[in-house]
């Protein structure tokens, strides 16, 4: 009987895992590319279309951010399954847009996307924490983060393809492109219809702060009072710090080092095409990392999660040391041929892509994990507050991406890279701390 449960809760991260795996290639390729896409859509009109990528995607964030607060009562009234299925369709929806680029559903495709993230990323973490236990929360965190982030190697494979040798993006490039994406974003869609219904897990051995008192289903509002009562506990505080991190290194990979390449000339008329290139690699570092962390996690966490991150933020100043040193200080902005510490090379520019996946995915799947881990019976609005900082981090990174040059943007990167590794450090040792004890509560 034991083990027939645990197939159904192996079997549900598993098809969540490829739901989200071909959501996410649509719209993370998608992001990757959407500033370089919409540039070329300006120039092809000749002006007459006047969306911009960067703004998409701050207004994505910051509806993101804001919509996280009605997301824990809409999973508590919908439950997972429904709220992950509604809020892909709201990302379908986005997806579509580009295959006729206009302003109205550019902007209006970014809000509702907002609002989709919102339930969709809150309603994951509820479900991933309700099929796990103690034994397997680590594991299944790497299991679904191994599985979304196959999502940058399938996507960016075909992004190559397709605009490999482009200079600028045609409507034709653009149509076949966003096809494609299109289909997988649909195959995700209905993935979250097959998912069974959640079994009940044993949280003995989690250590849960600030448990419910009530084991009976919430009313909407007393969700989002538990929200803002998690808000307030110290470990929320100092993770995030840690979340808003990886909302700023987020925006950093997913939206502006793609432009950067792109608009780095001295890469030849491979650049457009090396923003697929870049998002392989950095889906390859995020795979890797998952696989480390989360599938052999018994070997890898043997000393926990604090080394875990430390690795990460190592890894992250590596790549930023060598997009310093490679990439040009105007790139986020626009073409530029200026001066560099070094002959740029596209090696290089990879190499720091695959830096920047295997960082993310150290601090990512260490982040739900001890989420799960510290927060069994409050998992929707702790998931909702870890969206909520990282969304609202990220929706200011899109914002003075606009503005800042890159060396600018890399030293914000390193210092919040510093304060979040040392406050997720401070927050493990004290759960550590708290599970020898063999504390339930505290």
């Amino acid at each position: 009987m034991a083990e027939s449960v645990f197939d159904v809760r192996l079997y549900n991260i598993i098809i969540l895992g490829v739901g989200f795996m071909l959501l996410f290639t649509a719209f993370q390729t998608a992001s990757m590319a959407e500033q370089s896409v919409l540039s070329s859509e300006k120039k092809n009109t000749n002006g007459t279309f006047t969306g911009d990528g960067y703004t998409s995607l701050s207004i994505i964030y910051i509806v993101f951010s804001a919509a996280n607060w009605i997301a824990p009562p809409i999973v508590a009234v919908l439950g997972p399954k429904f709220t992950m299925f509604v809020g892909s369709i709201l990302y379908f929806v986005f997806i579509l847009s580009f295959l006729k680029p206009m302003v109205w559903a550019l902007y209006l495709g970014s809000v509702l996307v907002g609002i989709g993230a919102a339930i969709l990323w809150t309603a994951q973490g509820n479900f991933l924490t309700i099929n796990s236990d103690s034994d397997t929360v680590s594991r299944n965190s790497g299991i679904f983060w191994a599985l979304l982030q196959c999502s940058l190697l399938f996507g960016n494979i075909y992004s190559y393809f397709v605009l490999k040798g482009s200079t600028d993006i045609t409507d034709d490039e653009r149509t076949k492109l966003f096809i494609g994406l299109s289909g997988a974003a649909l195959l995700g869609v209905l993935c979250f219809l097959f998912l069974r219904k959640p079994v009940s897990t044993d949280t003995e051995n989690l250590v849960n702060l600030s448990p419910s008192d009530q084991s009976e289903r919430e009313s909407p509002l007393q969700t989002i009072k538990r929200a803002f009562h998690l808000l307030r506990t110290k470990e929320i505080m100092l993770l995030s710090l840690a979340i808003a991190y990886t909302g700023i290194e987020l925006t950093f990979f997913s939206g502006v080092y793609g432009t950067c390449i792109s608009n780095t000339p001295q890469f030849g008329d491979n650049a457009k095409g090396l923003i697929g290139i870049s998002g392989m690699f950095i889906g390859v570092g995020e795979i890797l990392g998952g696989a480390a962390f989360g599938l052999m996690g018994k070997r890898t966490n043997k000393y926990g999660r604090d080394p875990i991150v430390l690795l990460g933020y190592l890894a992250h100043m590596a790549a930023f040391f060598l997009i310093f040193m490679n990439i040009p200080n105007g790139s986020p902005q626009d073409n530029t041929d200026s001066a560099t510490y070094m002959t740029p090379s596209q090696y290089v520019a990879v190499f720091s892509s695959f830096l920047l996946g295997f960082g993310d995915s150290s601090f990512n799947t260490q982040l739900y994990s001890i989420l799960g881990f510290m927060f069994p019976e409050d998992s929707s609005p702790a998931f909702a507050l870890f969206k909520f900082v990282q969304s609202i981090a990220a929706a200011a990174a899109f914002y003075y991406s606009e503005a800042l040059l890159l060396y600018y943007q890399l030293l914000i990167l390193t210092v919040l890279g510093a304060i979040g590794t040392l406050a997720f450090c401070v927050v493990e040792w004290g759960v550590s701390r708290a599970y020898r004890m063999g504390y339930q509560s505290i």
